[in-house]
């Protein structure tokens, strides 16, 4: 893709928040346009390559930083009153008001990773979205992962969180491969979300007082891997049930099956597993 067609801007929130984002303009007609929303922590960077393959076939894209991460950090992290309600209730909308203004009178498609996914319901605006796909996209539910994992996921949540909250007021999840430094904020409602049921669902009533997850029904395919300790299936229909009225389907893939080595919970969006894309455009393309 020509550079020219990749631009960098900058999204305001409705309440005053900036987020760094980055535009990728077609060179073909617009067949419709994708907010690519990412994983808890991991910057836009992240999805570039998958983000320029959508482009070279005839969608508009947006990919962004979640305020607190990446270039939407301002400031030190540990002053970051970023949280995970907020990046659905805040964040996601907005960046779906600047695909919507960027390229108009087309379908817009939410493309989630893992928290990207999760979190839709919780955007105002979820209605104007056509399709979703998920990938890595589930509950994180601590009890529903495999023993082998266990014992490391309850180490992070439930032990390296609270004390680097307490110790740093952020989690330096960098330390154990966990992406970006957390704001806070985030990395707490991480942790209470995965030890409950229906992840954000542990907090309608509580901080959650309104979402629209009761009424979407839109198109979704969930797609995950035998290899990913995290999204496994009983965790991706724990998330799914949240969305009582959602038209979803699921499916599992296996790394072997496709010639690679290992997809696990991020690898479906590396450079190394392109022959997994077309998965995603032929959703788009049928929705």
């Amino acid at each position: 893709m020509n550079q020219q067609n990749i631009k960098q801007i900058t999204i305001t929130c409705s309440d005053g928040e900036s987020l760094a984002a980055t535009v990728y303009v077609p060179t073909t007609a617009l067949k419709g346009a994708v907010m690519i929303a990412p994983a808890t922590g991991i910057k836009r960077q992240f999805y570039a390559n998958f983000a320029t393959y959508l482009a070279d076939n005839g969608y508009g894209v947006i990919t962004f930083d979640n305020r607190g991460i990446g270039e939407s950090l301002i400031g030190p992290v540990a002053q970051s009153t970023a949280s995970l309600q907020c990046w659905g209730e805040k964040d996601m909308p907005a960046v779906l008001e600047c695909l919507q203004e960027t390229f108009v009178q087309t379908k817009y498609h939410l493309v989630g990773h893992s928290a990207g996914g999760q979190l839709i319901g919780l955007m105002h605006n979820a209605a104007d979205i056509s399709s979703m796909f998920n990938f890595a996209c589930s509950s994180g539910q601590l009890k529903n992962m495999k023993l082998s994992y266990l014992v490391q996921a309850h180490f992070f949540m439930n032990f390296f969180i609270p004390v680097s909250n307490t110790m740093f007021n952020h989690t330096k999840s960098q330390w154990v491969g966990m992406g970006e430094p957390l704001p806070k904020a985030v990395a707490k409602q991480w942790q209470q979300w995965c030890n409950g049921q229906g992840y954000v669902k542990t907090a309608f009533g509580k901080t959650v007082h309104q979402h629209c997850y009761d009424e979407l029904a839109l198109p979704s395919l969930w797609v995950n891997a035998v290899d990913d300790k995290i999204a496994n299936n009983v965790n991706v229909a724990d998330m799914m049930s949240v969305f009582p009225k959602l038209n979803g389907q699921t499916l599992t893939l296996t790394p072997s099956e496709h010639g690679l080595a290992e997809i696990g919970h991020m690898k479906f969006f590396s450079s190394k597993s392109q022959i997994l894309w077309p998965l995603a455009l032929n959703w788009l393309d049928k929705h």
